[in-house]
């Protein structure tokens, strides 16, 4: 009875997660460049420590390998990123000093099959291709391990265009790390 309970909770937490705003939110979030999910937004807030130093290069890598929960909606590291963006830049961090990479291995390779594969693998069109779209625009990079791609029998040209495949996650996120970013997991599991 105690699982079934759980997994109820769960859901209806992913639920929550997925869904609108709650009201006590509404009007309290600001969306300093990127707003296609009204998850990637910032509280507004008065804080001042820990500003924005102009000394800094801002640096950040992205892993993420979580599987798609549901097809029709965009995964939630792709969220996390997006905020991650968002809540730099309302920090004071100027776009030009903000650097961003995501490494995409494991179950998450298929948030970023182009638009016919990831139809004909869910039947839907792929939701995740404009939150992509928009963070390269906003000049985050996206980058997918061959190695995952050639395990699970992905072929190369099913990746979408903006995402740039490296021969490994590994290998990707170390030369990032040799080059000042910043490791962050947004996962899940």
């Amino acid at each position: 009875m105690k699982k079934i309970f759980l997994a109820l909770f769960l859901l209806a937490q992913g639920g929550i997660l997925s869904a609108q705003l709650p009201a006590h939110i509404e009007g309290k979030m600001t969306y300093p460049v990127l707003d296609f999910d009204p998850w990637v937004g910032v509280m507004k807030s008065k804080a001042k420590a820990l500003k924005y130093d102009r000394d800094l290069e801002y640096k950040v890598v992205v892993d993420v390998t979580d599987a798609i929960k549901d097809s029709t909606r965009i995964i939630r590291p792709f969220t996390e990123v997006a905020r991650t963006y968002n809540l730099n830049i309302a920090n004071g961090v100027p776009k030009r000093k903000m650097n961003m990479a995501v490494v995409i291995h494991g179950g998450a390779i298929h948030a970023i099959l182009n638009d016919e594969a990831y139809q004909k693998k869910f039947g839907t069109p792929n939701p995740n291709i404009k939150a992509i779209e928009a963070m390269k625009k906003a000049g985050i990079d996206f980058y997918v391990c061959a190695q995952i791609l050639g395990f699970w029998q992905v072929p190369e040209e099913n990746v979408f265009k903006d995402v740039k495949i490296a021969l490994s996650a590994k290998t990707a996120l170390i030369t990032l790390d040799q080059k000042g970013y910043t490791y962050m997991n947004v996962n899940e599991n």
